[in-house]
């Protein structure tokens, strides 16, 4: 009987084995997934290989304004100048800015478009800009003639802006009502000592135009956020003499704004790598150590290459600093700005550390913070990021200040640094930001505050709801509840299966941080990521960027049999998902040894199913798929093999 029943066995294993055979070699449908789905070629501007081209171009737009804190009335009255210099091939007749204070007017387009339940991106309605006095200016003639379309402005000129380098200058007076509720990006918060401004999108600002859409004219809804060219910035703003003023950039007279002894405490701050107090607790409301004791300052920034400005300003703040060690030597300030309400080593206390590492933890892992300080500011404001300032809420302690503090830090690579389209590609700034979050959390302080980002099967359900949208919708079309995995987790996600899972920790970070610093101060669009990471890690992905950023398709690779065959085995795999993925499979053995096997993602190239064969004297005992868990797999039931054949 015993007889029988092994030759009967090989016999059958012998069909199945043949019959799986023949099936992977017929099964030829998968070119598809493999094959290229959108353009990926060069051009003058934009290489096949990821880089700017040789005659890559993009505008620069640098500011001058003046700007008025009125604490009665709240508001802020300015006025700017635009020098637009215009490096495109084409002279330009008119210029677009942004006039998104207009978001906050009962008829905008993001009011009009906010469902009736409302969600984040809430917003006062009794606001919106007044602008007067408008010059648009090339060389001699003068222009007036503007339209305003919302949160849009079309200034046009008596004769064009000339290319490759021509300048034109827009000035303008400004003024609108700061809004309490600014959609959870700017506005004001009454607190026991006074209020806090948190201005941003404060001032008109210009448009992009580009060599892939032209002008960018998006509306600004709500979740959609900025697209912004690069410029210099020399900004004043006058606030009530017992305001501390802070904001992107460094502060050009500290010594007009600043008493002695806040400018001691700062230079002392300066050299200091635990906080050091500028305005104490207790001196909130001590005007003895303020500049002046009645009127108003005026306080002056300058920032250099950057795509925006913004700040703070309240008499409520208590203020400290630390330095910032960057990896050249060089250092710059971390600065917390909070009220009495939110002071605590649980709460704000902590702020200027958690600001100070997230700064160097990306410096060191990616490329090297570029901007004098980095400024943490308590807001009504769940969390907001600008060149240099971040908003965070006030009322935020523990692991939920230190998680909206890194994230906001890290939007200064994306979309600061790397000049991406939030409007358009959110992506492109959330999720990669949220990525690079996960490895600074782990590092802090011996993982005081762990991520979970590795933890990728807990969002499975997610990927496979029926209402889920692909990582490529636009923000302000996306379901509200998706849009935390559409902009944030998933693509977050990608970026960890590349560097844990598919490329490695070398090969990713060689490609990943070649990406940083050929598009650093630019603007590149999806394609010019996938181009460059597919060239610098040596890599076809083709399949990865198709499956996973675009669509709605799921992994799900199993294990369907592993059978003994001629003294060996044949492990039988098939892919049942819609994303072929690599295979990593641990093979543990009866003698408790275990083995890893790698196969290449060009497997299911052919099909969706592959018979690896596995030599070996040992008997298997159980086959493991993705050991490490990497892998958001929709379906755990097919990922391991309890074996039940064993060796004779």
């Amino acid at each position: 009987m015993k007889h029988y029943t092994k030759v009967l066995t090989l016999f059958i294993v012998g069909l199945l084995v043949s019959f799986q055979s023949v099936a992977q070699e017929a099964n030829k449908d998968n070119q598809a997934l493999f094959g290229d789905f959108m353009d990926h070629n060069g051009n003058e501007y934009r290489t096949a290989s990821g880089n700017p081209g040789p005659q890559y171009w993009q505008n620069e737009a640098d500011y001058r304004i003046e700007a008025t804190i009125n604490e009665k009335e709240n508001t802020l009255t300015g006025k700017e100048t635009l020098t637009y210099t215009n490096n495109s091939p084409e002279p330009l007749d008119f210029i677009w800015m942004y006039v998104e204070q207009n978001r906050f007017e009962k008829n905008s387009r993001g009011n009009l478009t906010t469902p009736i339940g409302g969600n984040r991106y809430n917003g006062d309605v009794d606001g919106g800009y007044t602008i007067t006095n408008l010059k648009a200016k090339v060389k001699k003639g003068v222009s007036s003639r503007h339209i305003i379309t919302d949160t849009r402005m079309q200034v046009f000129f008596d004769e064009p802006i000339p290319a490759n380098g021509g300048k034109g200058t827009v000035s303008m007076d400004f003024t609108y009502k700061i809004p309490v509720k600014g959609m959870d990006r700017m506005g004001r918060l009454d607190t026991e000592n006074g209020t806090i401004y948190a201005m941003a999108q404060w001032y008109p600002r210009a448009a992009v135009f580009d060599d892939i859409n032209g002008w960018n004219i998006e509306p600004y809804l709500g979740a959609g956020e900025f697209y912004l060219d690069y410029g210099d910035y020399d900004y004043y703003i006058t606030a009530p003499y017992n305001h501390i003023v802070v904001g992107s950039g460094e502060l050009q007279n500290p010594k007009e704004v600043l008493s002695t002894t806040m400018q001691d405490r700062m230079q002392k701050a300066s050299k200091s790598n635990d906080r050091v107090y500028i305005v104490k607790p207790e001196e909130v409301n001590d005007n003895s150590i303020r500049a002046k004791k009645e009127g108003t300052l005026t306080w002056h920034f300058k920032m250099f290459n950057t795509r925006d400005v913004a700040f703070a300003s309240s008499k409520a703040f208590i203020w400290d600093a630390a330095k910032i060690n960057l990896p050249s030597g060089k250092a710059a300030m971390a600065q917390s700005v909070y009220p009495i309400e939110s002071d605590g080593n649980d709460a704000w206390g902590r702020s200027t550390e958690y600001t100070k590492h997230s700064i160097e933890n990306y410096s060191n892992m990616w490329l090297e913070y570029p901007y004098p300080t980095a400024v943490n500011v308590a807001a009504e404001i769940n969390g907001m990021e600008y060149p240099g300032v971040s908003f965070c809420h006030w009322k935020s302690k523990g692991a939920d200040l230190w998680g909206v503090t890194d994230h906001e830090f890290g939007h200064n690579w994306f979309p600061m640094i790397v000049g991406s389209n939030e409007r358009r590609y959110p992506w492109m700034d959330e999720g990669f930001n949220t990525f690079i979050n996960y490895y600074s959390s782990n590092q802090f302080n011996n993982g005081e505050y762990p991520d979970s980002l590795n933890e990728t099967r807990n969002l499975v359900r997610r990927y496979l709801d029926p209402n889920m949208e692909g990582i490529d919708t636009y923000p302000d079309m996306a379901n509200a509840r998706n849009l935390a995995m559409t902009a944030y987790y998933k693509p977050a996600t990608g970026l960890l299966l590349l560097r844990e899972y598919i490329l490695g920790h070398e090969r990713f970070d060689n490609a990943f941080k070649s990406y940083i610093k050929a598009w650093a101060y630019k603007h590149p669009q999806p394609k010019d990521f996938f181009n460059h990471m597919n060239n610098v890690a040596g890599e076809n992905l083709w399949w990865f960027w198709k499956g996973w950023f675009y669509g709605t398709g799921t992994i799900d690779i199993s294990i369907d049999n592993v059978v003994n065959y001629q003294g060996n085995y044949i492990i039988v795999l098939s892919n049942k998902g819609d994303i072929p993925m690599p295979v990593v499979m641990k093979i543990l053995y009866n003698d408790n040894t275990t083995e890893t096997v790698k196969l290449p993602v060009e497997i299911w190239q052919r099909g969706n199913v592959w018979n690896y064969y596995l030599e070996t004297d040992k008997t298997v005992k159980n086959v493991e798929l993705d050991p490490e868990k990497i892998v958001p797999d929709v379906n755990f039931s097919n990922d391991s093999w309890p074996s039940q054949l064993y060796k004779n």
